[in-house]
């Protein structure tokens, strides 16, 4: 296909739906199932997925920690103020940044966080707003971090956000996402020990959310797009038991795109699960054959973003798009702190 457009991927949605806070208990949030063969949608609540799961079936989950990657300091020099995101781990103390007033960024500009308890110098210019910065401290600098940084909400979230916390999955663990993996904001810890009686396997794999996820697509011919790369990590106990699955024809199901790129990179690099820590740009769009997984509990995704073009290359885009108009209608949340969907291949278990 040489064109595809990027108004094929858009849908009116009003500005009232745009959820900004997360509700009080984390699974009470609504979810609709839709069936990606048939297009067939039902209207339930997040703690009913337990129904839709069976023995077997084997849940994956990012278990990335959002780090308060929103910094703000001044140049060194001119004290002009700077806006920096960390977008991901490079290698030791240097991080892959977004910044604000990036033209005034040029490499060896030294900014300063904190009266000096944190410093940045520029490496590297990079397009698009991008700068290699080397991170210079005394001490932890997660907990430097802690201290300085904020959480990194999106910016269509205007309420400040009471307890950062809830801008982690109750599973997060390892540290390096510049965003959650929203879809499972979701679950609470006695959800998963009912999903685990019921006998479904729960394997965690990490991918570090930065542009590659969030990052607008400007252009008009979605093929053009160019999607930054992300860290993945997959291990080895995680690879065979997920290898055993496939082979058994049980079920995978990704909790959220970021685990479903994972699973799908991994799967379409080695032709099946492999251990292995590296970067992904992978970019799934209708027209993409799935490999890893078979079904996907998400939120419901921002107009012409690469994640509505992923879960319409899993459901079929008259069938997403159906889904979100029916969505519109009946007032659901949307985007981060919103409701989710379970994409499935059976609705009826």
């Amino acid at each position: 296909m040489e064109n595809m457009d990027i108004e094929l991927f858009d849908y009116d949605l009003p500005k009232e739906l745009i959820a900004q806070t997360p509700l009080e208990k984390r699974d009470t949030s609504r979810l609709m199932v839709l069936n990606k063969n048939t297009g067939e949608v039902t209207h339930k609540h997040f703690y009913d997925i337990i129904d839709y799961l069976k023995p077997g079936d084997v849940l994956v989950r990012n278990n990335t920690k959002v780090i308060p990657a929103r910094l703000f300091g001044t140049k060194e020099e001119t004290h002009a103020h700077v806006e920096v995101l960390l977008l991901k781990n490079v290698h030791d103390d240097v991080w892959e940044c977004l910044c604000g007033n990036a033209r005034k960024i040029k490499e060896g500009t030294i900014i300063t966080f904190g009266d000096g308890r944190l410093k940045a110098k520029c490496l590297e210019v990079r397009e698009e707003g991008i700068r290699v910065l080397e991170m210079i401290y005394d001490g932890i600098f997660y907990e430097i971090l802690d201290q300085l940084g904020i959480m990194p909400l999106p910016p269509y979230i205007k309420e400040k956000l009471d307890d950062p916390d809830r801008y982690n999955t109750v599973y997060a663990k390892v540290e390096g996402s510049a965003a959650a993996p929203t879809a499972g904001l979701h679950f609470t810890p006695e959800l998963f020990a009912k999903i685990r009686e019921k006998g479904v396997e729960v394997e965690d794999v990490t991918l570090h959310v930065g542009l590659g996820t969030f990052r607008p697509v400007k252009v008009n011919n979605v093929l053009e797009h160019h999607m930054h790369s992300e860290y993945y990590e997959i291990s080895e106990d995680v690879a065979e038991r997920l290898n055993k699955a496939k082979a058994e024809g049980r079920r995978i199901i990704a909790i959220g795109t970021t685990s479903c790129r994972t699973l799908e990179a991994n799967m379409s690099k080695y032709g099946k699960f492999t251990a292995t820590h590296e970067n992904t740009n992978i970019f799934i769009y209708p027209g993409y054959t799935y490999k890893a997984i078979d079904c996907l509990i998400t939120n419901f995704h921002l107009p012409k973003s690469t994640l509505i073009m992923l879960v319409s290359a899993l459901a079929g885009r008259e069938h997403i798009l159906n889904a979100y108009k029916i969505a519109v209608q009946e007032k659901y949340r949307f985007f981060s702190f919103g409701d989710a969907m379970f994409i499935t291949n059976e609705t009826e278990l």
